[in-house]
């Protein structure tokens, strides 16, 4: 059936300029935006950013210069029916989306703006979340399972004895784990009835978040666009890092049958025509001209274009990225080898080094909805800024296992060194120390991976924002840690990548001023002795966090 493609968004016609019509006397006009007639400042060129992320989505204008002109931001649902469960419900993506499009627009047309304004609109979201759809209807079939969901643990143990496992690495860069969406429909064939007999009937349509929004702003079945870009594509563990392309050997050995189930062609991450417009809305007609996975995007936002460059970003989990140039570079120290980006079909993909660590700004909601720490989660620093330091306290948060560089599925979360002196601080110290503690790790494992030291990190995402965390992140990985004062970098990447497609910028010298001014850089202050016994003191910790789910307990979940 995968050959029987359908029409995509470069199949359709559409009119090449921006159109939006104005009442006058005379009734109904056209203001056409002719790319001829296109202001030259860059102030007055726009572009708008969808990042839709693991808790909430966001819609958000820049303009030329990276400037965040409107923006709306929307949470939704988390479900968490079972204990390792994750999921959200598909409908309610789209629609905290298109609220975020909507409240932004009000804000940007309030300020003297038109719709004909901006010239193209970019999509980042959450990577490995699994979504399936009834291609003929163009429904859901089952709630989207969001990477953070642990329910595959049995069935990863299961694939990690298979003939052709130690393979897969080699060729898709990625470890089998509870992380990638090929495991995670595998579950939902085995265990979805509905979903097993849209396969079985050649009418499972499967993306992840980037194809189901694509799909979605394209007015489903209207247009038919179904597509998904090299860095969602190569999260999935079913595209040849190499080839950037399905691999049929992966395919094989998921038992997935390419003749009976609906896969997103893979395009690059900025391209003029594949992903559509916007059907509907305020936002109607507005090419989308971009698409890339939130870290990824990230990546771009921080203008890390050069081999050697790297991003972490503390969001729900914290995502390490370092762009490695035009040849992956298959990790040999717990890493996943990626797609960095790649901006423009006649542009060589750039490859990353990638660490995940599964808790960092969860670990501060854990806090504050769990423990009762604070009621909103900014005041995290505040509490921290209480005591002078952890008090020996190491929170080892494996709330979903550890991820790279360990891997160990087994682990659950632990807190060593409490004592009767231990207050709320050194908790709260502790929780934003395992990011940076894991963000060492996977520091470490890219230099043994690369050859090549950092000389510092850039950062940005929500626990970014604590000075606290940030200064302990600079004392534990002895290097600068660097904080743009625009904090929406993933957005500013999507925006980025649609302004390469339509024109705005052809080369990245053309960018290597973007975001940089008014920058906060966070240099060591305490000795390397002192660091390395923190180090140390962690490392010994997460030894201890070994066991605590055994392995029936672990194949009894997953069933």
């Amino acid at each position: 059936m995968s050959e029987d493609a359908p029409p995509t968004a470069s199949d359709i016609r559409r009119p090449s300029v921006v159109i939006e019509a104005k009442k006058t006397d005379d009734g109904p006009r056209s203001i056409i935006q002719d790319e001829k007639h296109r202001p030259d400042n860059l102030k007055d060129r726009f572009l708008g950013a969808i990042d839709q992320g693991t808790t909430s989505s966001r819609f958000i204008i820049f303009d030329g210069t990276g400037v965040p002109i409107a923006s709306y931001q929307s949470e939704f649902r988390q479900i968490h029916e079972q204990s390792g469960y994750h999921e959200h419900d598909p409908q309610e993506l789209v629609d905290s989306v298109n609220k975020c499009i909507e409240e932004a627009m009000k804000n940007f047309l309030a300020l003297g703006h038109s719709r004909a304004d901006i010239e193209a609109i970019g999509i980042t979201s959450q990577r490995e979340t699994t979504l399936v759809w009834d291609w003929e209807t163009g429904e859901p079939l089952y709630n989207a399972i969001a990477w953070p969901d642990t329910r595959t643990k049995g069935l990863v143990r299961e694939l990690r004895e298979k003939p052709g496992a130690d393979e897969l690495l080699n060729i898709c860069g990625l470890p089998l784990s509870t992380y990638p969406s090929s495991v995670t429909l595998v579950w939902m064939l085995r265990n979805i009835p509905e979903v097993k007999k849209a396969y079985d009937e050649g009418r499972l349509a499967f993306g992840t978040v980037d194809t189901w929004l694509l799909y979605n702003l394209n007015g489903k079945r209207k247009n038919n666009v179904f597509v998904t870009d090299v860095t969602n594509a190569s999260r999935t563990m079913f595209m040849n890092l190499h080839e950037l392309k399905y691999d049929d050997k992966l395919l094989e050995f998921f038992e997935i049958d390419r003749n009976k189930i609906r896969l997103p062609k893979i395009v690059p991450s900025s391209d003029p025509d594949e992903f559509g417009y916007i059907a509907y809305g305020p936002c109607e007609g507005v090419k989308i001209a971009s698409c890339l996975g939130d870290q990824s995007s990230a990546l771009v936002g921080h203008c890390a274009f050069t081999p050697g460059t790297a991003k972490n970003t503390y969001g729900t989990g914290c995502f390490l990225l370092y762009n490695v140039g035009d040849k992956p570079v298959i990790s040999k120290h717990g890493l996943l080898a990626t797609v960095g980006f790649q901006l423009g079909r006649d542009r060589q993909p750039v490859y990353a080094l990638e660490g995940s660590v599964a808790v960092a700004g969860s670990g501060v909601s854990f806090l504050m909805n769990n423990l009762g720490f604070f009621r909103d989660s900014r005041k995290v620093s505040e509490v921290a800024a209480t005591v002078p330091d952890n008090g020996g306290c190491v929170f080892v948060t494996a709330f979903s296992g550890l991820f790279a560089p360990y891997w160990i599925d087994d682990a659950k979360g632990t807190i060593f060194g409490i004592t009767q002196h231990t207050q709320r601080g050194h908790i709260a110290r502790a929780t934003m120390e395992a990011a940076c503690f894991q963000t060492k790790a996977i520091l470490d494992a890219m230099v043994l991976d690369s050859g090549h030291k950092l000389s510092e990190l850039a950062v940005d995402g929500g626990m970014s924002n604590s000075d606290i965390c940030m200064q302990s992140q600079a004392d534990i990985i002895r290097m600068p840690v660097e904080r743009p004062s625009m904090h929406e970098t993933t957005a500013l990447g999507a925006a980025i990548a649609a302004g390469f497609a339509v024109g705005i910028w052809k080369e990245f010298d053309e960018l290597k001023h973007m975001n940089r001014a008014n920058r906060t850089t966070f240099t060591p202050k305490i000795s390397p002795l002192e660091s390395a016994k923190m180090y140390k003191q962690w490392s010994k910790a997460v030894e201890m966090s070994r066991g605590w789910l055994d392995t029936s307990e672990i194949d009894t979940e997953s069933i």
